[in-house]
């Protein structure tokens, strides 16, 4: 495997040393935009309500299960009236088949199994959630409403890759998704009208159960008030002709770019706790001109614990997990995962902080070419992976952010020709505030794919590009924290 990304998440690891060390010795757009109007340095104010045992009261377990059918059977009937014969032709024959039958790995178009599909998982997830389950809980109604779907849903056989995608990764995203919901509610400067409209556009199983139930759904989760930073960021970039490789389709160089990114439950914040899946996660969605949607990704911690070392360094550490896609025009990557890392703060001066993300972990991923011909044109293998990104501060005037991540998609449960595959992806970028909360971003942006088959020999693509871009900052600190 490629060593680049694994050095630099070394580095970043010996930045973190001192938390492992702790550890061990002790046993879409207006809502978005709104909520970048909070303030990573706060005055004192009276805490948010907690719901908690009032959505522990009124939960439900009946509720999201019929919902999760109801959506299925309304999706059947939707994919078999647009794509017609045969796929979705169920009958009581094709559902003992696929009881009977073991799981295989199919062929749909990369975007349907990679996308379409985390996303209906969360659709799943969105319906428990709201109805007051708990993350564990609702995580159980995705996987099994994935297997649902897998036996009953389609006559197709039953296939494992979109059990992973849809009732792991698609909880992941789901999660995500349920608390940025949450957080446009619970944000008292948006007009509240503004607030359902926003919290359903993102999760709209939330909007649905909220106004289809009377007040049994109303109250928000219980964030405890998490410190937050959000960025938005709509512009352009421009790349080099770059190495396209196998792709049979025209590369746009110069494509427009909307980008929307949340750092939530960010640590410095002394009473808060990361006793819940998901109290700390990125997200990250930007959409193009040229292909759609270039990445959705996120990651969040499933079982984590703070710690602080000293006066000046704070963070969690444990396991996350993780659901990406890529698609940089000239190839495609996905992965679902699990990594341990550490998210930490460690403030060098008053006006100089510096945070950090380090993981590593191993997950099931699907990467390929992207052939006008042959939509199913990929590969699926086990994965190691992993991420690095520090974002250094200056004062609240502007930080440098740099990400790395690397995929090796390897031949075990590859299920096809073999070979393998190395995905690396660097991002860096210069913020500078300039009025207020809105500044100026250039960032430069580079992905790599290579692939060795037996087949085809090795193949290489590689495409570069330099953005330039207006931003809509969340804090007026970068998601700097004051702690004393």
């Amino acid at each position: 495997m490629s060593g680049t990304i694994f050095r630099f998440w070394a580095l970043v690891c010996l930045a973190a040393a001192p938390a492992f060390a702790q550890i061990a010795m002790t046993p879409f757009s207006a809502s978005l935009a709104g909520i970048t109007t909070d303030t990573a340095v706060r005055e004192e104010r009276e805490p948010k309500p907690d719901f908690g045992r009032e959505i522990e009261a009124n939960k439900s377990h009946a509720i999201p299960a019929a919902e999760i059918v109801g959506f299925q059977f309304l999706l059947n009937r939707f994919d078999r009236a647009h794509f017609g014969c045969c796929d979705y032709n169920v009958t009581m024959d094709t559902v003992r088949r696929n009881l009977r039958s073991s799981w295989v790995v199919d062929r749909d178009p990369f975007t349907v199994n990679q996308l379409g599909h985390p996303y209906q998982g969360s659709m799943y997830h969105g319906f428990a959630r709201s109805a007051g389950l708990n993350f564990w809980e609702s995580w159980g109604y995705t996987f099994l409403g994935s297997a649902v779907w897998e036996i009953a849903g389609e006559s197709t056989l039953p296939s494992r890759n979109d059990q992973i995608a849809t009732g792991i990764g698609g909880a992941f995203l789901g999660e995500s998704l349920f608390r940025l919901s949450n957080l446009v509610l619970e944000h008292d400067a948006l007009p509240a009208w503004l607030r359902e409209l926003g919290a359903a556009a993102i999760s709209p199983p939330t909007g649905f159960n909220r106004h289809a139930f009377g007040d049994r759904f109303r109250r928000p989760f219980p964030s405890r008030d998490p410190i937050y930073f959000t960025r938005l960021q709509v512009g352009a970039s421009t790349s080099d002709k770059g190495n396209v490789g196998p792709s049979q389709t025209g590369l746009h160089r110069n494509e427009a770019l909307a980008d929307f990114y949340i750092d939530y439950g960010l640590p410095g914040k002394k009473d808060y706790d990361y006793s819940r899946p998901f109290d700390y996660f990125s997200l990250q969605a930007t959409t193009s001109s040229a292909n759609g949607f270039e990445n959705v990704m996120t990651h969040g911690t499933l079982v984590a614990k703070g710690y602080d070392v000293g006066k000046n360094y704070r963070g969690i550490v444990g396991l996350y997990g993780s659901y990406d896609y890529i698609a940089p025009q000239t190839f495609r990557v996905s992965s679902t995962a699990l990594s341990l890392g550490t998210t930490a703060q460690y403030r060098i001066t008053e006006l100089m902080q510096l945070l950090g993300t380090a993981r590593l972990g191993l997950g099931y991923t699907a990467v390929g070419t992207i052939r006008s011909s042959a939509e199913n044109d990929f590969h699926y293998g086990v994965t190691p992976q992993a991420l690095a990104s520090l974002r250094l501060i200056f004062g609240g005037r502007a930080a440098i952010d740099v990400t790395g991540r690397e995929y090796y998609v390897s031949r075990v449960a590859a299920a096809d020709r073999g070979g393998h595959e190395n995905i690396i992806r660097m991002d860096a970028a210069l913020t500078v505030r300039v009025y207020k909360r809105h500044g100026i971003t250039i960032k430069f942006l580079g992905n790599r794919r290579d692939a060795n088959y037996p087949d085809i020999g090795s193949v290489r693509q590689e495409r570069n590009t330099v953005g330039f871009f207006y931003t809509l900052l969340g804090h007026d600190r970068f998601g700097a924290a004051d702690w004393d």
